[in-house]
């Protein structure tokens, strides 16, 4: 359970820096203010990413 919990946080994380460089975002991906910093929460691209993966090990 932990190590999924941390496999989440982490995908989390990235796909937050990776969607700063991008301009990417899905309906459902957060943005929140922070003084004056922009701080993204890519919820659906989360989601999105984990379905890809999954239908990936399924077929493999």
């Amino acid at each position: 359970m932990v190590k999924w919990l941390v496999t989440v946080v982490v995908l989390v994380i990235l796909l937050s820096l990776i969607s700063q460089r991008l301009r990417f975002r899905m309906p459902g991906d957060f943005v929140v203010p922070v003084r004056g910093r922009m701080y993204y929460i890519p919820i659906a691209s989360t989601v999105v990413l984990s379905l890809l993966v999954w239908a990936i090990t399924k077929l493999i």
